[in-house]
């Protein structure tokens, strides 16, 4: 894979996914062990986000120090791409000054449009409509949990048009696992994204599904995730709306007890909105007259609650990501 962008699944064979996996995997014992492994001594990397973040910043950048390289963090206001600088010509510049470049913001456009012209390996931190890195540490997760991937039956809850649920459905077909999106018939991914999962699927042996109705869409789940239901950069006016359309859809003791099985999961990619302890929590429990949003604090802080690890699973895979393209 040297040399090779990493901007979503699509681009990648079941076999190639597995690898990045199992060196993930690799490297975290690794990492556990105290083993040094500096693979890429010498090489410094950009990170390009127009979207902030705290898991991805950090896992970049401690996955980037754990292989020796160097980082450099271009924060929304520290870049000119797309403003002053076309994105082209901030790709040509970089790529002569680093040896990869992270971009996480808007448009999926974007990040292809800077992978075609960096002459360096381009890894995608999330965009509008996938979050590859993400799906990443979630396989890796799930086979720590269960020992497979194959045929686990894995349900997302929530608002499934946008890059958790577009890229949980490529990482579900493309490894076997069974998909579940279970939202309102308008919250279902793109028809045409829909379309190509099914016939990776039918390679895979995965089956997808969409449903409307939480208790049957739950019903033998092995993993139930969800995401928060307004994404970042969408306008404060939608969180009416979508409180109104989801709040069905929460993730809560009752739903977790519909699945039929104990050992059932709880996986959220973060940040959760589980309780009123932030300022966005406390303002819209205020406004709404609720405690919690898309998954309760009860399920949040429960023993079938694997987050945290998720959350570290981030720094293993991105490690493995950068290590094996670069």
């Amino acid at each position: 894979m040297k040399g090779r962008d990493f901007l979503k699944l699509l681009d990648f064979t079941q076999e190639e996914i597995l690898q990045l996996i199992d060196l993930a995997a690799e490297l975290k014992e690794k990492k556990k062990a105290g083993i040094p492994h500096k693979l890429c001594a010498g090489k410094n990397i950009a990170l390009i986000f127009e979207k902030t973040s705290t898991r991805t910043r950090c896992s970049f950048e401690v996955a980037a120090y754990d292989l020796g390289m160097g980082v450099t963090y271009l924060e929304p206001t520290g870049s000119q791409i797309g403003k002053k600088e076309s994105i082209a010509d901030t790709a040509r510049v970089l790529a002569s000054l680093y040896d990869g470049i992270e971009y996480r913001g808007y448009g999926q456009e974007i990040v292809e449009e800077l992978a075609k012209y960096a002459s360096v390996p381009v890894w995608n931190g999330l965009t509008n409509e996938f979050h590859p890195t993400q799906i990443l540490a979630d396989m890796l997760t799930i086979r720590e949990q269960f020992g497979r991937l194959k045929g686990i039956n894995f349900v997302y809850m929530g608002d499934a048009r946008y890059n958790m649920g577009n890229s949980l459905m490529v990482g579900c077909a493309k490894l076997g696992l069974n998909f579940t999106a279970c939202c309102p018939k308008k919250y279902f991914p793109n028809q045409a994204l829909i379309e190509q999962c099914e016939e990776i699927a039918r390679q895979s042996g995965a089956v997808l599904r969409f449903e409307t109705d939480p208790v049957t869409a739950v019903k033998g789940a092995d993993v139930i995730y969800t995401d928060v239901w307004v994404s970042m950069g969408e306008p404060a006016e939608v969180w009416q709306e979508r409180i109104a359309e989801l709040s069905p859809y929460q993730v809560n003791t009752a739903l977790m007890q519909a699945t039929g099985k104990a050992e059932t999961v709880f996986m959220h990619c973060l940040p959760a909105f589980h309780d009123l302890k932030t300022t966005i929590g406390k303002e819209i429990g205020e406004k709404f007259h609720i405690t919690a949003m898309e998954v309760t604090d009860e399920v949040f802080e429960s023993s079938q609650s694997i987050v945290f690890r998720e959350a570290e699973n981030r720094m293993h895979t991105i490690k493995a990501v950068m290590a094996a393209t670069l």
